[in-house]
């Protein structure tokens, strides 16, 4: 399927926690996903029931965990205008918005089914639908499901809802599609890997002001981007090989930036440059171009502070020789020269500071031919 479908949004939606129901309890959830390129194509999404990366301190959460079995009951999606929803939406103005509107879904089937049994660690797609979207469009995926542990986006920026006896009010217990799947024509795949950064927290809710949202509009619809960013993702997570990696390989460019979560987590220096070396490794092997950031600010504490300035200047001095190209984020992040540890713009980038990241990346891949 990942020969034929490519993603078309960069919402970042990976499986970073899981949670459970009550035995026989069935809940529905709705979720919305903000279209890339507009169109009519077959759409394909697909699910995963395998946590990608470690959760907080990976005391509940953490990377490969395989998850129980659990049932989808029903499933559809629709396409939506984009005017339901608003940037930075508020909880109550969006579930006042889609309590009572009818929407015109199309069901989902997994091998012509309407309900899936989904089993420990399995990784599946729906049946392909036709959809159409303009331009800012979201699909609406709905989701009526049972299980004892489902992975979920405990972190995420989107709009997600849960049907309750008095309509649909905010609240992300619900499994998400990890990737949503369209057959367009595309030159290439692009995926961005990394954390809660890359994901995009520090922008706001439904905003896609995020570093590599911004960098994908600037880029162009000719290409697909995935993001796979994780909220508390670390390098140790992608390095292990894994479920998170294997989607990385599903692409064909790889924008990589890990190392804040490695850092704050206690991590040594040499087990960094050797997650972050493994990582490189790991996507060269699979013949993918690989673009490697450095570790951007995070106002680390002081015991942090060394290791963050000889993980950055192993990335830049050594690990660059093995990557396609290296980006320094650095100094368009931090607060001055005299303190680049700090961030001028948050530990997580906000608006400003990610359309500087995406406007400098851009002119740099541009400048050197990189895609």
């Amino acid at each position: 399927m990942f020969n034929t479908y490519t993603s078309n949004t960069v919402a970042g939606s990976g499986n970073q926690h899981f949670f459970t129901l009550e035995e026989n309890r069935v809940q529905t959830g709705r979720l919305f996903y903000k279209i890339t390129a507009a169109g009519e194509y077959n759409y394909s999404v697909m699910f995963s029931n395998t946590i990608d990366s470690t959760f907080a301190d990976g005391t509940q959460s953490y990377k490969n965990l395989v998850c129980k079995a659990w049932r989808i009951i029903d499933a559809k999606v629709c396409a939506c205008d984009k005017n339901i929803i608003p940037n930075n939406f508020t909880e109550d103005a969006v579930a006042k918005a889609i309590n009572g509107r009818s929407f015109d879904f199309t069901p989902l089937t997994f091998g012509g089914c309407a309900q899936k049994e989904v089993a420990p660690g399995e990784l599946f797609f729906s049946d392909p639908v036709r959809l159409k979207f303009e331009k800012g469009d979201y699909l609406c995926l709905e989701i009526t499901f049972s299980g004892e542990m489902i992975p979920y986006h405990e972190e995420t920026l989107l709009p997600v809802f849960i049907k309750g006896e008095a309509g649909w009010s905010y609240g992300r217990l619900m499994p998400f599609a990890g990737f949503i799947g369209c057959d367009r024509p595309i030159k290439e795949r692009i995926g961005f890997i990394g954390d809660s950064i890359t994901q995009g927290c520090g922008t706001p809710f439904n905003a896609y002001t995020h570093w590599c949202a911004v960098f994908a509009d600037m880029l162009g619809e000719n290409y697909a981007y995935w993001n796979l960013g994780l909220g508390y993702g670390r390098a140790d997570d992608m390095a292990s090989g894994g479920a998170w990696a294997f989607k990385a390989k599903q692409n064909d460019t790889l924008f990589v930036c890990y190392g804040v979560n490695d850092i704050n987590q206690g991590f040594s220096e040499e087990q960094i440059t050797n997650n972050l070396t493994k990582i490189v490794d790991i996507l060269k092997k699979e013949n993918k171009k690989v673009i490697l950031q450095t570790v951007p600010p995070f106002n680390y504490e002081e015991d942090k502070i060394a290791i963050w300035e000889n993980v950055n200047s192993y990335i830049k001095n050594e690990l660059s020789k093995k990557v396609d190209f290296m980006f320094d984020v650095v100094p368009f992040l931090q607060k001055s020269d005299k303190e680049p540890h700090l961030a001028a713009f948050g530990p997580h980038p906000d608006e400003i500071g990610c359309r500087l990241w995406a406007e400098k990346l851009y002119e740099q891949i541009i400048k050197f031919n990189i895609i």
